[in-house]
């Protein structure tokens, strides 16, 4: 007797995604400092007892500590390797992830909203051009380290553009908080995360443009706006889906 159908549409299959044996380690290490195992300061294991932990070849370690370095998480202190130590700046990955993401994000409202709308106000038609081309830079499918950097240049460029060295000074000390913190990167860069970070990076992409063109056009409620609505949806997806 033949089995009965299902009703059910059965969803299709995610597909494999590929990662290197650096990756993984790299994935490895930084969930243990997301989890309060290496606290800011703290050092790691050398290199040698990393690669018998994880029975890989010092070539994987070493690719995958540069990683960290890159992302400014971890840092050489006389041929040893730490967790970087932020002297308050940011707490430590075991007081929460929630509370430290909500706090940095607070933190760019309170001063990116303003700073944007002022952006569109006293922007020169240089700076215009230069946001402007920086946000078609901007592609749904980048790898998340592109994406980072693009970022960073592009909302830099908007604090250049106010004409005010002492803010642009001011919001260059957010976005590093922000980049630099180890329980962000650890959010972006652990592997069940990914597909969740795709999606940000998809929708960023348009935000962006969403911002310039509204810097451009020297239309600083839009630009308030946009930027507002930004923030909210980056905090508001990576509260509900990465943490």
């Amino acid at each position: 007797m033949d089995a009965p159908a299902s009703n059910l549409e059965r969803p299709r299959f995610d597909r494999i995604e590929y990662t290197t044996v650096a990756e993984q380690v790299r994935d490895r290490l930084m969930d243990s400092i997301r989890d309060g195992y290496f606290l800011p300061g703290s050092q790691l294991p050398a290199e040698r007892q990393l690669c018998e932990e994880f029975g890989v070849a010092r070539t994987s370690v070493r690719e995958a500590i540069q990683q960290l370095v890159s992302l400014g998480v971890v840092q050489r202190k006389s041929s040893r390797l730490h967790v970087v130590d932020y002297l308050g700046v940011v707490s430590s990955p075991a007081a929460g992830h929630e509370r430290e993401i909500r706090e940095l994000f607070e933190t760019r409202r309170v001063i990116e909203i303003s700073m944007t709308g002022l952006a569109a106000q006293k922007a020169t038609d240089r700076t215009r051009a230069e946001i402007a081309c920086l946000s078609e830079g901007f592609d749904s499918d980048v790898e998340l380290s592109q994406f980072r950097d693009q970022d960073h240049h592009f909302h830099a460029a908007i604090a250049t553009a106010c004409g005010n060295p002492l803010l642009a000074e001011l919001y260059g000390r957010v976005l590093r908080a922000l980049f630099e913190s180890p329980a962000f990167a650890a959010l972006l860069y652990t592997q069940i995360n990914r597909a969740s970070v795709q999606e940000i990076i998809k929708n960023s992409a348009e935000h962006h443009r969403r911002i310039a063109s509204a810097i451009v056009d020297g239309d600083s409620k839009i630009a308030s706006i946009a930027a507002g609505d930004h923030l909210a949806e980056v905090e508001r997806r990576m509260l509900s889906q990465l943490i």
